[in-house]
C-alpha cells in the first residue's frame, strides 16, 4: 500500500498591498533639519547685512565721515545701505568670511545627515562602518576647501567670460566668484566627496547637479541651494545695467547679495519641499494602519 505521504503546501508569496506603502527607506531628520535651517538662513542673512558694517563702523570713528556724504545729493539712498556701498571690496570680503564660517559648519550638518542616511548596517558593522567614515573627515574636509578655491578660479573666469571686467575691479571679482563657490562648492564636496579619483563619487554629482536626479532629502537640501545661489546672482547682475546712478550699483554688490538671497530662499524651498513628502508619506502609512486594523 502506498504511504500516505503529506503534500508540502507552496509557500505563500507576499504581495505588496498599494494601500500599506512600505517606511521610507531614508533618513530624514524632520525636527533637527528645520530648526538648522532656520538658524542657518537667519545667521546667513544677518551676516550678509551686520557684519560688513563693524570694519565700515571704524572708518567713519576715525576719519568723522559723513554717512550722507558719500552718496550723491540728486540720487540719494537709503542710510542703512551707506555701510554695505562705502567700499564694495570691503563687503566682499565679509561676505566671504561670513558664508566661510557658516557654510563650514552648514557642510558639517549636511555630512553627518548623508552618512546616517547611508549606513544602512547595525550593530559592530554599523560601528565599523562609521569609524572608518570619521577616518576620512578631515581629510574630506581638507580637499573640499581646495576644490572650493579652484572652482573660485575657475569661475572667476566665467564671470569674465559673462562681462565682468578683465583688468580692473580684479578683487572685486575674484571675491563675488569665491562667495558663490563657498554657498555651492563645499557643501557637496565635503560631504559627497571631490568628484575627482573616484567614478562613484563623479557619478553621484552627475546625478544630482546635472540630471536634476534626487533620490533622498539631503540631496534636495544640497541641489535647492546651490541652484538658487546661481540663479540669485545671475538674476542680481540686471540692477547693475539700469542708468539709476546709485551707489548700491557699484560692482560686484547686487550679485553678491542676490546670491545670498537665492540660497536662503532655495534652502527654505527644500525645506518645504522635503517636509510636504515626509508629511505625505506619513500620511499614507497612517491611513493604511488604520484600513488595516
Amino acid at each position: 500500500m502506498p504511504k500516505n505521504t503529506k503534500t508540502r503546501k507552496p509557500p505563500s508569496q507576499k504581495t505588496e498591498d498599494p494601500s500599506n506603502p512600505p517606511p521610507p527607506t531614508y533618513y530624514f531628520p524632520f525636527a533637527g533639519y528645520t530648526s538648522a535651517v532656520g538658524v542657518h538662513t537667519t545667521l546667513l542673512a544677518f551676516s550678509a547685512l551686520f557684519l560688513p558694517r563693524t570694519s565700515h563702523l571704524v572708518d567713519f570713528i576715525k576719519l568723522n565721515i559723513d554717512p550722507s556724504q558719500i552718496t550723491s545729493k540728486d540720487r540719494p539712498q537709503h542710510p542703512f545701505l551707506d555701510d554695505l556701498t562705502l567700499s564694495p571690496t570691503s563687503t566682499l570680503a565679509w561676505l566671504c568670511v561670513g558664508a566661510i564660517v557658516l557654510q563650514s559648519w552648514w557642510g558639517g550638518w549636511i555630512r553627518s545627515w548623508w552618512v546616517e542616511s547611508a549606513l544602512q548596517s547595525t550593530g559592530i558593522e554599523r560601528r565599523v562602518d562609521r569609524t572608518r567614515i570619521d577616518a576620512r573627515k578631515y581629510s574630506n574636509l581638507l580637499n573640499a576647501w581646495l576644490a572650493t578655491g579652484a572652482t573660485s578660479l575657475v569661475l572667476h573666469f566665467v564671470l569674465i567670460l559673462f562681462g565682468a571686467p578683465l583688468l580692473i575691479h580684479v578683487w572685486k571679482t575674484y571675491l563675488l566668484a569665491l562667495l558663490v563657490s563657498v554657498l555651492v562648492v563645499f557643501p557637496p564636496a565635503y560631504t559627497i566627496g571631490v568628484p575627482i579619483g573616484s567614478v562613484l563619487t563623479w557619478m553621484t554629482w552627475v546625478r544630482i547637479f546635472a540630471e536634476f536626479s534626487l533620490r533622498t532629502p539631503v540631496e534636495r537640501a544640497m541641489l535647492y541651494p546651490a541652484f538658487g545661489t546661481v540663479v540669485g546672482c545671475w538674476i542680481g547682475v540686471i540692477p547693475i545695467a539700469l542708468d539709476w546712478d546709485r551707489p548700491w550699483q557699484a560692482w560686484p554688490l547686487t550679485p553678491a547679495l542676490g546670491a545670498i538671497l537665492g540660497y536662503i530662499l532655495s534652502s527654505i524651498a527644500a525645506l518645504t519641499a522635503n517636509a510636504l513628502s515626509f508629511l505625505a508619506d506619513e500620511h499614507l502609512r497612517s491611513a493604511a494602519k488604520i484600513k488595516t486594523n
